[in-house]
């Protein structure tokens, strides 16, 4: 592969070297740090103390060390030295090729002197120069941050022959007094004798960062300003000014390494003080996840990358020679900042501080990790997920694992190959592999969300979402409940008129903060929403008030950002177009409700980070949590047809259902394929369950359930294949997200399917749309006839299906006649799924979960209970698009009490009868066996005499 076809290579080209923001064992010892360099042209590493965390913490890379006698003895900071010197050695080795070739301008591998020290320039020196001889490597730099204490050392640490990448660089004043300090060093490494070729430093200017703070400043000033002028003004410096920055101070950079002083260097030999652009993950939505490579691209500079953005760039970066272009317009940002009043001089002295505390905090983390596993031997938390599989089943993961490993089909995902799915579009859907980095590194803007909402004075928070944007919320709504000091959060996803009213009664609306969350921002249910409690509001307490109750989260561009500028909403937060709504919730679509709800979001993020780096491809493949968890349900269902994967959660984390429901069936039911997830099934005697069945046990480990225990050791021992993922506490959600993110995207490439689209769901919605426009001409639905009528229950279905249920009933032409009928459909292998379109409230539900287990219990078949219509959202796309193994009983009612929906013709209830019809539609068309009955207006009395019927049906 020439320079120019593979991108990262092709920023040679331009001078630009490409350093990878990462390490850890694995990387160096699974080849995957040899591969980079020979293959993507890698020239350098850099680490940090939050990077080297998440490896000791989050997997056994250290297992050998930390279980040593030795490392009893040790004082944690002197443990994770060995541990980390070991590291950078052995990568300062895998590099030193580069080192020699590059004429020892590239080949380096960083690490950070302690930032404890980052205000003291004695004991700076000190760590600096032990660490130079402890590793004993030429090609090695010592990180010093750019503080005042900081700048002397560097200065002395240069005349001393040491490398340095001076860190924590933000303003173009202090790279001043950076550049000075490396050129007076060199002269005095020159004076005493020093060769200074072989000296080498590179000046990291962090970027995202200051676009984060700054577009914080803008926000708020957005939010305070009527003036048309001004607004224009403050949008259009969102996400320009650290590229701006950059620029000016790569302008300068060439200035000071141009003039009479330095050229009595550089005839000596010296190497120039590159640039090192850091922090380089873009962290707007708006802006593509390569800006930060793209925009900064020019001769004797350093783009240091961490791992998804350097994938990202492989698979779609357009390398061109940016860092000199529009120099006058970073020159006019930078004027327009001064001229609003922004002092940039404020701002960079706060990230400096702040970039020394985040620094200091992940390092003391760190060595409370480091303690902490070599007391426990080093094993590593994350990887407690087992198994126990019938043999022919573990023989085929296995040789599925070993395929994986053999075509490095890890490292295809993460570098967004689609060839390992359907070779479609998927590239384009990977965002997610990268976001809790982004999201950790910019945490602060959802801290002062936080505490904005706090002061304002609400006392509950309604979202209004379906699908990828409401099961997140929903599932930390029930894990972390009502969080003190917090308002409460509440989950609208049914236009049920009977959900929406009682959610509405539920409120106060004059305290409630509404989330309107779409990703489309085109999505039906949320803009109807949208409407209903806008115009609530506004007749509350005026239109221009309302806005500040509503907040929207959307993706940039969508008609949802458009309404919320328009109506003056108090905020605005964007998901990224490159990450679908079901693998969303690590976004600002899960986060940003979280953390009005009082969830400790960077603790969530925190603990998630070590998961992502369990689960990157320099980790061995059977230690891959997510890899080793998709083997297993992907072999499962494809080569064994145990494709029914029945989810059993501790009571504790229980909502994670909904959420692994939507994940695992609208990402793999498709091309009549599937895995078909089975949630609140309660569990039963192992004698119960067929074939099909593979079970996924996610256990509370601090919070066990002794009955639990019991019934899944009862399903091992009875030869059922179980999978057991043990979680700490609740505050491993996040981990659980990305597992399983992961292991859906293994489990889709095993099963040969696209896991990132969901055609079927958008059938229905078309099927619904021209329902409802149909509706808004003449004011009626089309007229239905039914097959039969009993004691207030109707039922519907096509002229197929009627012609074999009426053959079935054997003449018996009643309720129970024809419920038997229909049951009797179900043969080894299928599933039976409940789909109610009724208000999904405890009554409701208490009946429909006896109908599904009577179901189960007679067939010994797996059972699904699904409330419509937010289920469309979720498994309807398995439904329809998955194998054509399930038998469905649609139920539907009449609304005794119906809602309007402001500027419509057409009600709430309305609206969910034609969702009703539409998802009935779709699933005659896919040639499903379904039964719709219908319950009329007293849906109490109407579910007891389905369930009577049922029962009746099965005894028989």
């Amino acid at each position: 592969m020439t320079a120019m076809e593979n991108r990262l290579r092709a920023l040679q080209v331009f001078g630009q070297s490409v350093w990878l923001d990462y390490i850890r064992r694995n990387l160096i010892t699974s080849g995957e740090l040899r591969r980079l360099i020979n293959e993507d042209g890698l020239r350098g590493v850099t680490s940090n103390p939050a990077i080297f965390e998440k490896a000791v913490s989050g997997s056994s890379d250290y297992k050998e060390m930390l279980a040593s006698p030795e490392a009893r003895t040790l004082d944690a900071k002197t443990l994770y030295e060995q541990l980390a010197i070991r590291d950078i050695q052995d990568a300062a080795d895998a590099l030193y090729p580069v080192y020699e070739e590059t004429a020892r301008h590239d080949g380096y591998v960083s690490l950070e002197v302690s930032p404890f020290l980052a205000h003291d320039t004695t004991a700076t020196l000190d760590e600096a120069r032990r660490l130079w001889q402890a590793v004993g490597r030429p090609n090695l730099m010592i990180k010093v941050p750019a503080t005042p204490e900081g700048l002397p050392a560097i200065r002395q640490l240069i005349g001393e022959g040491i490398n340095i990448n001076v860190t924590l660089l933000f303003a173009q004043e202090v790279y001043e007094q950076v550049a000075e300090a490396y050129i007076a060093g060199l002269e005095a490494c020159v004076a005493r004798g020093g060769d200074p070729t072989r000296v080498a430093s590179v000046a990291s200017f962090f970027i995202s960062r200051i676009d984060t703070a700054i577009d914080t400043l803008l926000a708020a000033r957005l939010q305070s300003t009527t003036n048309a002028r001004e607004q224009s003004v403050l949008r259009g410096l969102a996400g320009k000014v650290a590229i701006a920055n950059a620029k000016l101070a790569y302008q300068r950079y060439q200035e000071l390494f141009g003039g009479r002083r330095w050229q009595v260097l550089a005839g000596q030999g010296a190497h120039t003080q590159r640039l090192l652009w850091a922090s380089t993950s873009v962290k707007n939505p708006n802006f593509r996840d390569v800006a930060y490579v793209e925009e900064l691209i020019g001769p004797d500079t350093v783009n240091t990358i961490p791992p998804a953005t350097f994938e990202a760039f492989r698979d779609h970066g357009r390398p061109r020679a940016s860092l000199a272009e529009d120099v006058d317009s970073a020159c006019d940002t930078m004027d327009m900042l001064a001229e609003i009043g922004i002092s940039m001089k404020d701002v960079t002295d706060r990230l400096l501080a702040e970039g020394v505390q985040l620094f200091s905090d992940a390092f003391e983390k760190l060595l409370r990790a480091v303690e902490k596993q070599s007391k426990g031997a080093g094993a590593g938390k994350i990887n407690r997920l087992t198994y126990t599989l019938p043999e022919p089943l573990t023989a085929a993961v296995n040789g599925s694992l070993a395929e994986w490993r053999a075509q490095d089909k890890v490292g295809r995902l993460w570098s967004r190959d689609a060839s390992l799915w359907t070779g479609k579009d998927e590239a384009e859907w990977l965002g997610w592999l990268g976001i809790t980095h982004d999201q950790l590194a910019h945490i602060e803007r959802l801290a002062s969300m936080t505490e904005a909402v706090k002061g304002a004075g609400f006392s509950h928070v309604l979202l209004l979402g379906m699908g990828g944007s409401s099961l997140c919320p929903e599932v930390m709504k029930r894990t972390f409940g009502t969080i003190s000091g917090h308002p409460e959060l509440h989950v609208l996803d049914s236009t049920d008129p009977a959900q929406v009213k009682a959610f509405e009664n539920t409120v106060d609306l004059t305290h409630t903060l509404f989330i309107v969350s779409s990703k489309s921002g085109s999505t039906l249910e949320p803009n109807i929403f949208k409407q209903y409690f806008f115009d609530r509001v506004s007749r509350l307490i005026g239109p221009k008030e309302a806005g500040r109750h509503f907040i929207a989260i959307t993706d940039p561009g969508s008609i949802m950002q458009q309404v919320a500028e328009r109506d003056g909403f108090r905020r605005v937060f964007f998901g990224w177009a490159n990450i679908g709504g079901r693998y969303s919730a690590l976004s600002d679509f899960g986060l940003v409700p979280a953390a009005i709800m009082g969830v400790d979001i960077a603790k969530l993020l925190d603990r998630t980070e070590e998961m992502v780096c369990a689960c990157m491809p320099s980790v061995p493949v059977e230690d891959n949590p997510g890899v080793v968890l998709g083997a297993v349900l992907g072999t499962a269902a494809n080569a064994f047809g145990r494709d029914k994967v029945t989810i059993i959660a501790s009571p504790g984390i229980a909502g994670l259902g909904a959420w692994l429901e939507q994940l695992l069936a609208e990402s793999t039911g498709k091309d009549g394929k599937g895995l078909i997830p089975i949630d609140r099934e309660a569990l039963s005697w192992p004698d119960v369950y067929g074939s099909d069945r593979i079970f996924v046990y996610l256990r509370l480990l601090s919070a066990p359930d002794a009955v639990q225990d019991a019934s899944v050791d009862a399903l091992e021992h009875a030869g059922h294949p179980v999978v057991r993922i043990g979680v700490d506490d609740p505050y491993d959600l996040g981990e659980e997200f990305f597992r399983w993110e992961v292991a859906t995207a293994v489990a889709g490439a095993i099963l040969g399917i696209h896991p990132f689209d969901q055609p079927d769901v958008e059938a229905s919605k078309t099927a619904t749309r021209k329902l409802t426009a149909e509706y808004e001409k003449t004011g009626a639905l089309p007229a239905e006839t039914p097959i039969f009528t009993e004691a207030g229950i109707t039922l519907f279905t096509d002229e197929k299906n009627t012609a074999a249920l009426r053959k079935m009933t054997n003449g018996n032409h009643t309720l129970a006649g024809y419920m038997k009928a229909h049951l009797n459909r179900l043969g080894a292998g299928d599933y039976f799924a409940l789909l109610a379109y009724i208000e999904m409230n405890r009554a409701h539900e208490r009946t429909l979960q006896t109908m599904r287990h009577n179901v189960r219990d007679a067939k010994r078949i797996a059972t699904c209970l699904e409330f419509g219509p937010r289920f469309l959202h979720s498994t309807g796309q398995l439904y329809k698009g998955g194998p054509n193994t399930g038998v469905f009983l649609q139920i539907t009612c009449d609304d005794a009490v119906d809602l309007p929906v402001p500027g419509h013709r057409y009600t709430f209830g309305m609206v969910k009868a034609a969702q009703a019809r539409g998802d009935f539609q779709v699933l005659l068309e896919r040639d499903r066996r379904v039964l719709r009955a219908h319950l009329g207006p007293d849906v109490g009395g109407g579910l007891a005499t389905l369930q009577q019927a049922m029962a009746a049906a099965l005894a028989a």
